[in-house]
């Protein structure tokens, strides 16, 4: 099992090369990242499957290379889960664009730019070493960017031309903190590195702390560095936002719980709460601000965020445990939002509040496909928000962290307003408009049966979270345990092999 690791990365990887060849024949293309992520979603099950019931990770090593001057690629229990989770939105979210491209016409570059996204993120997850981790990201950022501009606008150009920007300054302070943790410890290797920094001074280790917090912060939008998402996100097409709402923050906050759990345990916990305490509710409150559907998901982004940091933060299996199974609800949950958003974008012609409205009336589906995750999102019971909000709550309570306790319920209850404020503006109110047309039904699954089909799905995932959230929570606790546990932080156990 060991061997086919590499896959989850070479494959999206072969797969773009073979999509910008068919440029031609967007069907083609179609065929091919269609059936490049279903390989690697069923890889992912294969080995998430593996590692739970071996209780050791795999271990992949490129060309048979030690490992401080190889590649390693790593799989346990938290990346196997983030691989699931990526390859199912992945799937599903590309599935969302051919329905809509089906309409607007076929783009021959967001297949492979879509791929090479996939690659990345793959990378980022399964990674066994810090340089290797800013290639992943360096990835990400040059297929996001194409997919952020595929369309051309100005606006999408200059959020684009943000985000790169951004990103750069995010990549400068990864590689600096690369290369000064590499000069003070002579290896990058995530399994030898946490005995190396304990030996160091504990001043360097802390500006090396510091210099990971900075770039990771960055890439996951955490206060105060989130002032670029709610700009970036909302230019670019819906399933494009949806899959880097999906994914690509995620991507920096499981660096950060990577960091913060393997490298430097225990460490500068009280300023962790600071952040996630100011995250969440600067987040919400921007998003109450908003008048735009997109946008007020944008600023949501940025808010739940805050949980995360939360629960490292709070530190303990308890507290990681909730923050895991807070991570895996977050990826489907807003997902499916923002692709219900674009539902009714191409519904309505805009994403206005005071441009739309009625659209309960008009379309129960649409309703019912928005409520579902909403809800979940405010962390309402019996949702899986509601569960894992009450993890986190309960490990909290349990280190008489009581202020970002009460913060995080704040901002729930908040979180519970800006959500009303989307289903009276779009769904409950009057028309924004006049016209026989603000009124006529909407069939959404006949009229975009693709986009409605993947939106479905990925409101039955939610539910799923929800359904079956003992027997997951058990997996995150058990993710937990092997993340906070010395002997099996550095994957020795696990078979080695090249690709």
């Amino acid at each position: 099992m060991s061997r086919l690791v590499p896959l989850v990365v070479a494959g999206p990887l072969l797969g773009a090369a073979i999509t910008l060849l068919l440029g031609r024949w967007p069907t083609a293309q179609r065929a091919v990242t269609v059936t490049v992520l279903s390989g690697g979603l069923g890889l992912s099950v294969a080995a998430a499957a593996a590692v739970d019931r071996d209780g050791r990770p795999l271990l992949a090593r490129a060309g048979g290379w030690d490992p401080s001057f190889g590649i390693s690629y790593r799989v346990d229990r938290l990346s196997a889960l983030m691989l699931v989770v990526a390859f199912a939105t992945l799937l599903a979210v590309v599935v969302y664009a051919v329905g809509q491209r089906a309409r607007d016409g076929a783009t021959p570059h967001h297949h492979p730019a879509y791929l090479v996204l996939a690659a990345g993120v793959a990378a980022a997850f399964v990674t066994h070493d810090l340089f290797h981790l800013f290639v992943a990201f360096e990835v990400v950022l040059l297929s996001s960017y194409v997919l952020l501009t595929l369309d051309g606008r100005g606006a999408q150009v200059r959020a684009g031309t943000t985000y790169v920007v951004i990103n750069c300054v995010e990549s400068t302070v990864l590689l600096a903190a690369v290369g000064m943790v590499y000069a003070a410890t002579g290896t990058l290797d995530m399994g030898t590195l946490p005995a190396a920094l304990a030996e160091l001074d504990p001043g360097l280790r802390t500006g090396l702390h510091l210099l990971l917090l900075v770039a990771f912060g960055l890439k996951a939008a955490v206060f105060p560095l989130f002032f670029w998402l709610p700009d970036a996100y909302p230019t670019a097409a819906s399933p494009v936002t949806a899959v880097f709402a999906g994914l690509l923050t995620k991507v920096g906050v499981y660096c950060l719980v990577r960091t913060q759990t393997l490298l430097f345990p225990d460490e500068h916990r009280t300023m962790l709460l600071w952040i996630a305490g100011l995250t969440m509710i600067v987040g919400v409150l921007g998003a109450i601000a908003q008048n735009d559907i997109k946008r007020i998901l944008s600023f949501h982004i940025v808010s739940q965020i805050g949980y995360m940091v939360m629960g490292l933060a709070i530190g303990g299996t308890a507290a990681v445990a909730a923050t895991v199974f807070f991570l895996l609800h977050q990826i489907p949950i807003k997902t499916s939002l923002f692709l219900v958003e674009g539902i009714v974008e191409r519904v309505e012609g805009t994403g206005a509040l005071d441009r739309i409205g009625g659209l309960a009336r008009r379309s129960g589906l649409l309703a019912a496909l928005f409520a579902l995750p909403a809800l979940s999102l405010a962390g309402v019971p019996p949702f899986s928000g509601f569960v894992g909000k009450l993890g986190l709550v309960t490990a909290g309570i349990e280190q008489r962290s009581y202020t970002v306790v009460a913060t995080a319920l704040v901002g729930s209850l908040l979180t519970l307003v800006s959500m009303t404020k989307i289903w009276i503006g779009a769904f409950w109110g009057d028309p924004g408009r006049d016209g026989p047309a603000a009124t006529a039904p909407v069939p959404v699954a006949r009229r975009h049966p693709l986009m409605t089909a993947s939106t479905g799905a990925l409101v039955a995932a939610g539910l799923v979270l929800a359904v079956a959230a003992g027997p997951l929570y058990r997996y995150c606790e058990r993710t937990a345990a092997e993340m906070t546990a010395p002997a099996d932080s550095t994957g020795t156990d696990a078979e080695a092999a090249g690709p």
